[in-house]
């Protein structure tokens, strides 16, 4: 079993490089790569429900054969062999592991896993295992989904198993990925699974979220050695105001509390923040959502804390600024996913854009990296997904170019390199994604991938920016 870097980062060697032993990797998510979605005892999550929805994903694509990573994993572990990996970020999907979200594992379901994670060690790689990449069992939301307590005790109970599974083969866990999804798209803006629209459980599902993650982070210490690493990753959004206005700084608190802070105060700090609970209080009574004890075990220790960044948040009063928009990059929808704070404009904070019309702005990451460190002293950061997605296409010649990509990727992992220069301690980048897969309510339309992935066949094809990073990777440095 390997563990990823206990030890701090030294400072880069050089202008271009990174510290000695820091962590290269790509990740994925099950939803989104494996397919084999009926086999092996696997029963449907909220996002196979979702996607077999008419209307729910564009050109009504699911996940159902997805990537096919299930059948092909050991092609893709050579692939990221020869890209020089020395670690890969994968999920377990949870209804494949235990099916109907309680009781007794479905062996079957775990010996993929241990399969996939044998393979990634013979190979040299370090697995790091996500337990929950949004897809929840069905018979959960059933009973009532993240809204309901009860759901923190399963994802518990889960988590102990897996613990036991794998625990002799994985140092590195991450409980949840992206929480602030799960919550407001999943129940806020209902732009992905399990598709709801209401406030309340929205901010319900983030406060069980939280003590999901708590009670997990419990069960994988009880059931891990000693020198296991367990994180948390969060899509912490780099919130700006348009202007110095108070009215722009002021939406700029409130989409921070809803953003960030809600996930950050009870996991890092102990405690939800006041104006959160104070701009909320009409939707939901705090009081009697968080129990006596929740935020203790919220709060338990982490090894390291996981970051995902894409783009930043500039916003404003409506009627400050032009342009101003409730679209906030996350896809179309009635409601805004931004609890309490409808009211609020978003904007681009450039017109550099990806396929996605997400802004490219690596100074977000730096500022991000660094203010996680000035805020968090201590705290080990690693950067658990950054990418983007473009329109690749295969040349007559059987090759993939994506200089924009490439382009990107040089650009964000400088603000790393510069991040880490100026005190962060980020031990890890993990490029998002190892391939073109499901992109969830746009379907297979966007490709987030380093390796191209035809659909039809299931060829895989290494894009230009693969070799790019297999390169960056050996030297562990930029190119000069």
């Amino acid at each position: 079993m390997t563990a990823v870097r206990p030890e701090s980062t030294a400072r880069p060697a050089s202008g271009t490089s990174f510290p000695a032993g820091f962590v290269w990797g790509t990740a994925t998510a099950a939803y989104q790569v494996e397919g084999a979605a009926a086999e092996a005892g696997r029963t449907p999550s909220i996002w196979d429900t979702f996607s077999h929805t008419p209307g729910k994903v564009r050109n009504g694509d699911t996940g159902d054969i997805a990537a096919d990573h299930y059948h092909r994993y050991r092609d893709d572990v050579a692939l990221m062999k020869d890209l020089g990996l020395n670690a890969y970020r994968f999920s377990v999907s949870w209804s494949r592991v235990q099916p109907t979200g309680r009781g007794s594992a479905v062996e079957r379901g775990l010996d993929f896993y241990r399969r996939l994670t044998d393979e990634l060690l013979a190979a040299g790689i370090t697995p790091v295992a996500t337990l929950y990449h949004w897809d929840l069992p069905q018979e959960l939301e059933d009973a009532g989904g993240w809204p309901h307590r009860d759901t923190a005790d399963r994802f518990a109970e889960y988590a102990g198993i897996m613990a036991r599974a794998l625990g002799d083969r994985v140092g590195v866990w991450t409980t949840l990925n992206e929480p602030w999804c799960s919550a407001f798209l999943g129940y806020g803006s209902g732009v992905h699974a399990p598709g709801r629209t209401d406030p309340a459980a929205t901010l319900r599902a983030a406060h069980h979220l939280n003590l999901a993650h708590g009670r997990a982070l419990g069960a994988l210490r009880a059931g891990l050695p000693t020198a296991a690493q367990v994180s948390l990753t969060l899509n912490l959004h780099q919130v700006r105001p348009l202007t110095d206005a108070p009215g722009d700084v002021g939406a700029a608190r409130r989409i921070d509390a809803v953003g960030n802070r809600i996930f950050t105060g009870p996991v890092l700090d102990g405690a939800y923040p006041e104006d959160l609970l104070a701009d909320t209080a009409h939707l939901v009574d705090w009081d009697g959502l968080v129990r006596e004890g929740d935020l203790a075990e919220t709060s338990r220790p982490l090894d390291l804390l996981g970051v995902n960044y894409y783009a930043p948040t500039v916003v404003s009063r409506p009627a400050e600024g032009s342009g101003a928009t409730r679209d906030d990059g996350h896809g179309a929808a009635d409601r805004s996913p931004w609890t309490g704070c409808d009211d609020i404009a978003f904007h681009l904070a450039n017109d550099d854009l990806t396929a996605m019309n997400w802004a490219i702005d690596p100074d977000g990451l730096h500022t991000l990296l660094t203010g996680l460190a000035a805020a968090h002293p201590g705290l080990p950061l690693m950067v658990t997904e950054n990418g983007a997605a473009f329109d690749d296409y295969v040349s007559p010649e059987g090759v993939v170019n994506d200089p924009e990509r490439i382009a990107y990727l040089h650009a964000h992992l400088d603000a790393v390199r510069r991040a880490i220069a100026d005190g962060a301690d980020v031990r890890g980048y993990f490029l998002w994604s190892l391939l073109d897969n499901f992109e969830w309510s746009y379907g297979y339309s966007k490709r987030f991938g380093t390796v191209y992935v035809d659909y039809a066949s299931q060829r895989r094809i290494p894009k230009a920016s693969a070799h790019w990073y297999a390169e960056v990777i050996r030297r562990n440095a930029l190119p000069g």
